[in-house]
Parts: structure tokens; sequence; C-alpha cells
């Protein structure tokens, strides 16, 4: 599976921006896709995921303000992320792996990765 990563850009504190991770070779639709970030100097967390059964996770750094969300007719995952905030600058990427696992926000667990998009949120 090839990951595509497309969306990031420069926005203004309370703005907006909408993530797109496109998959190549395979029906996404059977894939855990989760969306992780990392900013200079900091270690890769998680951000959102959504599983193949449809359930979905959030860090507690965004819950309320980012959404995540399947496209099936384009064979994507969307991340909505609104009221942005400086401290949400980083590359995020997107990452997938085949069926569901409880603990979707552990990285070591997915198999493929997208090429990451820069997020940058000016103050």
């Amino acid at each position: 599976v090839q990951l595509q990563a497309s969306g990031g850009g420069l926005v203004q504190t309370g703005g907006s921006l909408r993530l797109s991770c496109a998959a190549s070779g395979r029906t996404f639709s059977s894939y855990t896709v989760g969306w992780f970030r990392q900013a200079p100097g900091n270690e890769r967390e998680f951000v959102a995921a959504i599983r193949s059964s449809g359930t979905i996770e959030y860090a507690d750094s965004v819950k309320g303000r980012f959404t995540i969300s399947r496209d099936y007719a384009k064979n994507t995952v969307v991340l909505q992320m609104n009221s942005l905030k400086p401290e949400d600058t980083a590359v995020y990427y997107c990452a997938a792996r085949l069926g569901s696992w409880p603990v979707v926000a552990n990285k070591a667990s997915y198999d493929y990765w997208g090429q990451g998009t820069q997020v940058t949120v000016s103050s």
C-alpha cells in the first residue's frame, strides 16, 4: 500500500485545514488509518485514527477540534482540523495497517506510512 498525505499549509491561529490520506493499490476501508504528527525536536505523536471497524480514537489534545473520517468514493481518509493552535504546528503523517486492533495510538503498530505534509499555524 502506498500512502500519499496532502493538504498541509500555513494558517493563522483559529483557522482550519483539511488533510487527506490517499491509498493506492488497496481498498482503504479494510485498513485502520492513523494520523500522527512530529514537531521539530519531538517524538512522533498520535493524533487520530479510524479503525476498519469504524470506531475512532483521538488524542486528548485534539478532541473537539479535529475530525477523522473516510471518503469511500475517493478511497481516502480525511483529517479535518479546526480551531488550530500554534502547538499544532508539525509534519503530519498518515499510516495504515490491515484490520483493527485496540491500541491504535501505538505508531509501531502500523505497517505503511505516507511521506508527511507540513502544517504551520502562526500566532
